[in-house]
């Protein structure tokens, strides 16, 4: 799939968020009507939940603060005790914010955590998704407050303190009972630990069109069907078991449930054929397990990578870290296949992923979980979306880097994050699944990332069908029926 934005599920960065509303006001649209309608959501969006009751309106230095004054005037308007604090005296205020302003009638109190006295109900409008350090001094002390109160924040954009771009928060954020955003979400409303701080959030029309979009070319979604539903493989009247993929398995002797695990959820996803390469020792225990599948051992590996009709293979799972794997990595590219590379495929290359540097295409795929991540590339500070998309391009290939927000990053800059992924997935084989899922997708002609999406779509739609006392087996067998029932397909 090329780089196409796929308008529903594009995350807009603070720069592409304000390009959007640039574009907007330079064709007709004043900057001053944006406010007006963002303040109007917001304060719809409040009414639709809560009753009349006292409410604090937090307003900052910026556009996010003009949203604010425009929320406490239509709340006033309609009955309800407002109190207003600004962060920075009313004449300091510019542009459309100070035009917001301008239409407030009441008292302007300063931003004192005293003034959340009485208050049923705080509007977070300090600082919106743009904020790039952590509050400081009395916008510190207001968040803290906030934060203590105990009291419903209903966030503009995003809780104050977030980072819209990827979701951290280095300093006191308050927990918001409800987030309203425009246009488009961000990457911090889906990226942990801001998932968490928004509680709900909703996006709200403001009349920017989608249009400018294609002039923006956001290069990070929210994943979902929407994303490679059209590329995702279906069964025709006229295909055979061939058409389907013939995908391989590198496994090893001992700890042979990983690899069966992966083994399993690659037919479950439609690959027409599968064979697992293993000690002759292990072939047994794979050979009771499914009889569908086929098992041979490692003498066999030669020839099999040697046949063009076969790939792509999966390295890693219960196959041994060690120079063997990093030399039979090495074969599966030089006979031209397709790599999936996961566990002790990972931690083979430990500290040195610059010898995958090279090896690997923007059709292999890596699924790192966070500590085979840090083993494989090194521990850093930066933020996992930066993380994901930096190791993609080192080592030219799809990464996936696991977790409750997982990212899949491609080389190309192009990234997804997850969502959809419960905390029962939080037990072991999981990953071998998830491995095994994209190993049958990619089987069937999708490429690296959107395989990788899909996958791991697929994975957390599956956990949540199991529900609670899900052990990874169960996420196998709950495929098909999520395929089955997945919204478009045929």
């Amino acid at each position: 799939m090329t780089a196409v934005t796929i308008s529903g599920l594009a995350l807009l960065t603070a720069a592409e968020m304000g390009e959007a509303d640039r574009r907007t006001i330079a064709a007709g649209t004043p900057g001053i009507v944006l406010m007006e309608r963002a303040g109007a959501a917001v304060a719809r969006a409040i009414r639709a939940r809560w009753s009349p009751r006292p409410v604090a309106v937090l307003c900052g230095p910026g556009n996010n603060g003009g949203d604010g004054w425009v929320i406490a005037r239509l709340l006033a308007e309609q009955g309800w005790p407002v109190r207003l604090a600004s962060l920075v005296p009313v004449k300091a205020l510019k542009g459309d914010a100070a035009e917001a302003a301008a239409g407030w009638w009441g008292r302007v109190e300063a931003a004192d955590p005293a003034m959340l006295d009485g208050a049923g109900l705080v509007v977070d409008a300090l600082f919106g998704a743009g904020l790039n350090r952590a509050p400081e001094s009395k916008a510190a002390a207001l968040i803290e407050a906030v934060a203590d109160s105990g009291l419903p924040v209903v966030a503009v954009d995003v809780p104050s303190g977030l980072f819209g771009d990827d979701g951290s928060a280095p300093g006191p954020v308050a927990q918001a009972s409800l987030t309203v955003t425009f246009f488009r979400r961000k990457p911090g409303h889906w990226l942990l630990p801001g998932r968490t701080l928004c509680g709900e959030t909703r996006v709200a029309d403001i009349g920017i069109d989608a249009a400018v979009l294609g002039a923006i070319g956001p290069r990070l979604h929210e994943n979902g069907p929407a994303l490679w539903r059209a590329v995702l493989p279906q069964a025709a009247p006229a295909q055979h078991k061939y058409d389907r993929g013939h995908p391989l398995i590198l496994a090893g002797g001992s700890l042979t449930g990983a690899a069966r695990l992966a083994a399993r959820a690659t037919r479950r996803t439609g690959a027409g054929l599968l064979t697992v390469v293993a000690p002759e020792a292990a072939l047994p225990a794979f050979r009771a397990d499914w009889p569908g599948g086929m098992a041979l051992p490692t003498e066999r590996w030669d020839g099999l990578l040697a046949d063009r009709r076969l790939g792509p293979v999966l390295i890693g799972p219960g196959g041994g870290a060690g120079p063997a794997l990093r030399q039979a990595v090495a074969a599966v590219r030089g006979a031209g296949k397709s790599l999936v590379l996961d566990a002790d495929g990972l931690a083979s290359y430990a500290g040195e992923p610059q010898a995958l540097a090279g090896l690997l295409d923007a059709d292999c795929v890596l699924t790192p979980h966070q500590g085979e991540f840090d083993r494989l590339f090194g521990k850093d500070d930066a933020p996992r979306l930066v993380r994901a998309r930096q190791a993609a391009a080192l080592v030219g290939a799809v990464v996936v880097l696991k977790g409750a927000d997982t990212i899949i990053a491609a080389p190309d800059g192009r990234a997804a994050i997850n969502a959809n992924a419960p905390p029962t997935l939080a037990t072991g084989g999981t990953g071998d699944v998830l491995a095994g899922i994209v190993l049958g997708l990619k089987a069937q002609g999708m490429s690296g990332f959107e395989a990788a999406c899909a996958a791991v779509w697929l994975h957390g739609a599956a956990a949540q069908r199991v529900g609670a006392g899900l052990i990874a087996e169960d996420v196998v067998d709950a495929l098909p029926a999520v395929l089955d029932r997945l919204p478009g397909r045929a």
